[in-house]
C-alpha cells in the first residue's frame, strides 16, 4: 500500500514561506529556503534543473522517485503558480484540496472540495503503487490530524525567518514521530521521521 508523506523545506523556526506569500509573489521573501536545490554540483536524476550537493541529491532523488501523486492546499497551489497547469513533479498528477473551483480544467490536476480524507483517497488512487506527497502547511496539518500521514520529512535550512506561513498549524492532539534518518548537507539538514500510531 502506498504511503502518505509530507516533505518541505523549513526554517529552524518552522516557516515554509517568507513574509507576504501569495499569487504573483510566490513564497514570499524566503528564497533561501530553496538554495540547497541549486547550490551543488550533483544534478538530480529525477527532476531537471536541480543541482544539489551529493548528500542532498541522494535524499532528494530517493524521495522524488517515490512520488506517484502530489496533494496540495489552495494557498500552495496559488502561491506556486500552478493555475496554468503546472505541477511540482514532472510525472505525478496534482490533487488540490480547495473549496473554490479550479481556475481552469487540466488533465494533470484534480480539485477535491469534500475534505482531507477524500483528497487523500483521490491522491492515493492517482498514485497507484507509489506514494502521495503532501505539500503545504494547512493540508499537511489536516492530514496529520486525521491520522493519514505516515512520514514527515523536514529539509531544515539554518535560518530563522521570524515570519511567514508555518509548516504546522495547531493540532487537536499530540502526534508522535520517530527519527528514521538525519542527513547533514551543505545548507540543509534532512530529517526523516516516521509517524507513530
Amino acid at each position: 500500500m502506498s504511503k502518505v508523506l509530507t516533505a518541505l523545506s523549513v526554517s529552524v523556526d518552522g516557516y515554509i514561506t517568507g513574509r507576504d506569500p501569495g499569487a504573483g509573489r510566490g513564497l514570499g521573501d524566503a528564497t533561501m529556503l530553496f538554495d540547497w536545490y541549486f547550490d551543488g554540483d550533483t544534478p538530480s536524476e529525477v527532476l531537471d534543473g536541480f543541482r544539489l550537493s551529493r548528500a542532498s541529491a541522494r535524499v532528494f532523488d530517493a524521495l522524488a522517485a517515490r512520488v506517484g501523486a502530489s496533494l496540495v492546499g489552495r494557498n500552495t497551489y496559488d502561491d506556486s503558480g500552478w493555475s496554468t497547469g503546472g505541477t511540482p513533479h514532472p510525472t505525478a498528477p496534482l490533487v488540490v484540496l480547495s473549496h473554490r473551483p479550479a481556475p481552469q480544467l487540466n488533465e494533470r490536476q484534480t480539485f477535491v472540495g469534500t475534505g482531507i480524507e477524500d483528497a487523500v483517497a483521490v491522491a492515493r488512487e492517482a498514485a497507484g503503487d507509489k506514494d502521495v506527497a503532501i505539500m503545504g502547511g494547512g493540508v499537511a496539518t489536516a492530514a496529520l490530524a486525521a491520522g493519514l500521514v505516515d512520514e514527515v520529512i523536514l529539509h531544515q535550512v539554518p535560518i530563522l525567518l521570524g515570519g511567514g506561513r508555518p509548516f504546522f498549524q495547531p493540532l487537536p492532539t499530540h502526534v508522535r514521530v520517530r527519527l528514521v534518518e538525519a542527513v547533514p548537507a551543505p545548507g540543509v539538514t534532512h530529517l526523516h521521521y516516521e509517524v507513530l500510531r
